[in-house]
């Protein structure tokens, strides 16, 4: 799973030729959830809810950057990095 921001130690990844809906992973220590990208609904897992509202609030930024990656990746091009949450 490529990797396109971590911060606050969440990794933020999105997998190549991935299924739909558009949806990208973050990580938190032993906790995982799959967010869909067009309405940042949780798809899968769960996270302490600190690290889910940086999650969102990441998510909210970049929304649109967050879909080019999931894009490129759909079609097995590399992903670019986003910013993280400073």
């Amino acid at each position: 799973m490529p990797e396109i921001s971590r911060f606050f130690g969440i990794i933020i990844t999105i997998n190549f030729f991935d299924h739909a809906p558009p949806h990208f992973h973050a990580r938190y220590g032993d906790q995982t959830v799959s967010i869909a990208i067009l309405d940042l609904a949780i798809l899968q897992g769960n996270m302490r809810p600190r690290a889910l509202a940086l999650v969102m609030e990441w998510a909210a930024l970049h929304q649109a950057e967050i879909l080019v990656d999931w894009e490129r990746a759909a079609k097995g091009e590399p992903v670019m990095p986003i910013p993280p949450l400073a």
